[in-house]
């Protein structure tokens, strides 16, 4: 279906639809046929009409529900997936999380415990004199 289908169908308009594909909130476009390409636009600028299909319209559906329940705008929802996709990002967000008190710091006890695993490992060494072959 077409775009302002598909907008009514989901109670929105084709702008948000638009905007909400700008944003990367939408299933990429697939080909119509395996070695196909889309049809394009006559001013030749890319695909000209986007069909959405059954899963596009669950997949926008579980967006404006997620948006709804959480009270956050599609912006919002398109940087929570960034953080979840992009591994750079997530450790960026969780460093300003941290450091405004918002996420807590790890754990000390699993610190303790790899820092005690250190040291015993470290003393294990020093026991043994140069030269000597230790016997397990």
């Amino acid at each position: 279906m077409r775009i302002a289908a598909a907008a009514q169908r989901l109670g929105t308009s084709p702008r948000m639809l638009r905007y909400r594909e700008l944003l990367g909130l939408l299933p990429p476009v697939r080909e119509s046929a395996p070695g196909r390409r889309p049809a394009v636009s006559r001013a030749g600028r890319g695909p000209a009409h986007r069909q959405f299909g059954t899963e596009d319209l669950a997949a926008v559906a579980l967006g404006l529900d997620i948006e709804r329940r959480l009270d956050i705008s599609p912006a919002a929802l398109a940087f929570g997936i960034r953080v979840l996709a992009e591994p750079g990002v997530r450790a960026q967000v969780a460093e300003l999380g941290r450091r405004i008190g918002r996420i807590p710091a790890p754990p000390g006890r699993a610190l303790e415990f790899e820092k005690e695993r250190a040291l015993r490992l470290l003393s294990m060494g020093q026991r043994t004199a140069p030269g000597d072959v230790r016997r397990g």
